[in-house]
């Protein structure tokens, strides 16, 4: 008899805690689907924790600009321009370039380290935006371009540099840098998904960008250059890039660069950004 009365009693203790489950489930109302920008708000948030919590990998955007404009400037100054302040007025908006691009690398690092470890996977069973992972990703990025610019204009000023347009010239400069910056991520969010590492990500996305950076105005004349050189630098979009940041900067700024700057970035996005999406969307 007291065995079926326990029986009894964990029979409606079952049913007590089954209903109180049930209960619990559908009790609340269902939250809504993030929307496609507030997923794209926390993947660039996300983006900038990265940040926060592995701060060694700002070394290349805080410490080697420095040491790049400080090499250049005072080894090759005298030989190049015939002094240092006179060279640092001709290449600091190209070093501002170059900085700003060579971070665009880490961009298709950071992607495949995601794929790599298997969080694209998790980010795919999540029920928002297939694509919010990239587009967040790559506004969060900027967050780091701004500071690599910010970087060589500081200690370009310390070291003597004479901003001729102010202000208003360094911030168009850094913002003309930027947007190119976005389109070119593009480019390497491409190769982060074609390629089976991040440390092969980074091998291929500077082995593409040294001749472009080096083969361009950054360093010097191009009508000191052999005449092939010369017709190779003067068709670099690095080198237009450079040309409309100089112009800027020394308040001398011309329409047609600028367009044609943003032109260039506007293909990168237009090509890229379709293809980054399918690789992603297909890629296991």
């Amino acid at each position: 008899m007291a065995v079926g009365i326990e029986s009894k009693q964990e029979a409606d203790q079952a049913s007590i805690s089954t209903e109180a489950i049930h209960a619990a489930l559908v009790a609340g109302q269902r939250p809504k689907p993030a929307s496609g920008f507030s997923a794209c708000l926390s993947f660039a948030w996300r983006s900038m924790l990265k940040i926060k919590h592995v701060p060694e990998q700002l070394i290349d955007v805080t410490i080697t600009p420095v040491l790049f404009l400080v090499m250049f400037v005072y080894l090759f100054g005298g030989a190049v321009a015939g002094s240092t302040s006179d060279y640092l007025q001709y290449i600091l908006p190209g070093l501002l370039v170059q900085s700003v691009l060579f971070t665009t690398v880490y961009s298709g690092m950071s992607l495949n380290t995601d794929l790599t470890k298997g969080v694209v996977d998790r980010f795919r069973t999540l029920p928002i935006w297939s694509s919010a992972p990239l587009v967040g990703a790559a506004f969060g990025d900027i967050l780091r371009y701004v500071l690599a610019g910010l970087v060589v204009i500081v200690a370009g000023l310390i070291m003597g540099y004479d901003a001729a347009n102010g202000v208003v010239g360094i911030l168009l400069s850094i913002g003309l840098v930027v947007v190119f910056a976005f389109g070119l991520a593009w480019l390497f969010t491409t190769v982060g998904l074609l390629m089976r590492s991040p440390s092969a990500v980074m091998n291929t996305g500077f082995m593409c960008l040294f001749p472009l950076i080096f083969l361009s105005n950054i360093f010097v004349e191009p009508s000191t250059l052999p005449a092939a050189l010369e017709w190779f630098v003067g068709v670099n979009p690095i080198s237009h890039l450079v040309t409309a940041v100089r112009g800027l900067m020394a308040g001398s700024a011309d329409g047609g660069d600028i367009s044609l700057v943003f032109a260039e970035a506007a293909v990168l996005t237009v090509i890229f950004v379709p293809l980054t999406t399918r690789l992603y969307r297909t890629r296991s």
